[in-house]
């Protein structure tokens, strides 16, 4: 059984969702069947290589709300994290183009250490204050996860899996993903939002069930293009 998860790097509850997933996959009968398939997702596709400014600041500006009640909503979220044995440090995190992460993600796939990777790169966002556009950066990342260096210099140089990220926001379009995490099931049943994980692991046992097409279920906390 497959599930794809369109996600973005720089999306809260996208590693809030993660790790709710991971524990409804180890309690899942089938979960030595599952593939799971990282799809990428961009919130803000124009964003610069490096934002100035704190993250608070800047959601500050995007929703006009004070730059209080901006931290306001950062500590809930790192409050939520940290149940999950997650450490957010808004204090760190330096916003930024998340589109060469993405592409790594998928050359890290061709060895088998997508997960991994985009494990990597949520920490390095979320908790270490890394900028994850950074080449550089994108180079260490990924040889500390077993991506050979020589490859990811290459991919940055050129144009690798810059189609390949195009591909999954194209599918993201015409299966009407507009928020991220969303979880599909063998492209037939899907949740949107970091739902618990009591009931991710209801939407695996339907999915072993019953594959027919159904509904792509949006109640659940998420990030789309107007904000978490």
């Amino acid at each position: 059984m497959d599930v794809e998860i369109w996600s973005d790097i720089a999306c809260p509850w996208c590693y809030i969702g993660k790790r709710r997933f991971e524990a409804a996959l180890d309690r899942f009968e089938h979960r030595d069947q599952v593939n799971v398939v990282w799809r990428s997702f961009e919130l803000d596709p124009e964003a610069p290589a490096e934002r100035q400014g704190t993250l608070a600041e800047h959601l500050a500006g995007k929703y006009g709300m004070s730059v209080d009640q901006a931290r306001a909503s950062q500590a809930q979220l790192t409050e939520t994290a940290a149940g999950e044995g997650l450490e957010f440090r808004f204090d760190r995190a330096r916003g930024g183009n998340t589109f060469d992460g993405h592409r790594l993600i998928h050359l890290a796939a061709a060895h088998g250490l997508q997960d991994a990777m985009k494990e990597r790169l949520l920490r390095a966002y979320f908790t270490e204050g890394e900028l994850v556009s950074d080449r550089p950066t994108l180079v260490r990342l990924g040889t500390e996860v077993g991506v050979p260096a020589d490859e990811i210099e290459q991919m940055l140089a050129g144009e690798t899996d810059t189609s390949e990220v195009r591909d999954d926001e194209r599918t993201a379009a015409r299966l009407g993903i507009s928020a991220v995490p969303t979880f599909v099931v063998d492209r037939a049943l899907g949740a949107s939002g970091a739902h618990p994980p009591e009931a991710l692991l209801e939407l695996l046992r339907e999915g072993w069930a019953q594959r027919p097409l159904t509904t792509v279920a949006a109640d659940g906390e998420s990030c789309g293009v107007d904000g978490c």
